[in-house]
């Protein structure tokens, strides 16, 4: 079966690779959400068709049924995408959308801590990102509703303070001048 640390990928390719109204569309959702290439959508795209297929399978009439909804709703309900007392039915309506607005990189950008979508995604990989204090340097966390309100920044990103910090220690570096002797040097001739 393999180590059990080992990396295995998270994602199914699409069975239709090379349709081009597919790519155009899977381009456009990389641009607006600053996402890295496209594995990141198509672990996105495989969570939700797995999602699907176990509403499918619930919708069937399984004796467990009832349990297993559950446990799928209380999932999507942490995550802010549905609602508590939604009808299955609705789950299969869902989109990549919804859950791309839930990941971290998104969320840093909507509320107004980065730039563009990139920069969010910069600034989570440079470890400038905190939830509820702890440092999350993974842009694709999904963000619960509960931990919303607690993204923060970890630690000081603007320049000013860099500087500050760089003048105090250049200040404190130098050595005190002696008196008398010369502080610049004659050219040299020629």
């Amino acid at each position: 079966m393999g180590a059990p640390r080992r990396n295995r990928k998270k994602f199914n390719k699409p069975k239709n690779t090379y349709n081009t109204a597919r790519i155009e569309g899977d381009r456009a959702l990389i641009k607006e959400y600053g996402l890295k290439n496209m594995h990141e959508l198509w672990s996105t795209q495989t969570e939700l068709s797995r999602l699907r297929r176990n509403v499918r399978i619930l919708l069937a009439g399984t004796p467990e049924a009832e349990k297993r909804r559950g446990q799928i709703v209380q999932k999507l309900a942490k995550l802010g995408i549905v609602n508590d007392n939604v009808e299955l039915e609705k789950l299969l309506d869902l989109k990549e959308v919804d859950f791309l607005e839930k990941r971290l990189q998104s969320r840093v950008y909507k509320k107004g801590l980065a730039k563009s979508m990139k920069q969010a995604r910069q600034i989570i990989v440079h470890g400038f990102i905190s939830i509820n204090g702890k440092k999350v340097d993974r842009p694709g966390y999904m963000v619960r509703v509960a931990e919303d309100n607690m993204i923060g920044y970890y630690r000081p990103i603007s320049l000013e303070a860099k500087e500050q910090e760089g003048r105090e220690e250049k200040i404190t570096a130098e050595e005190p001048v002696e008196e008398g002797v010369a502080a610049t040097a004659e050219p040299a001739a020629e």
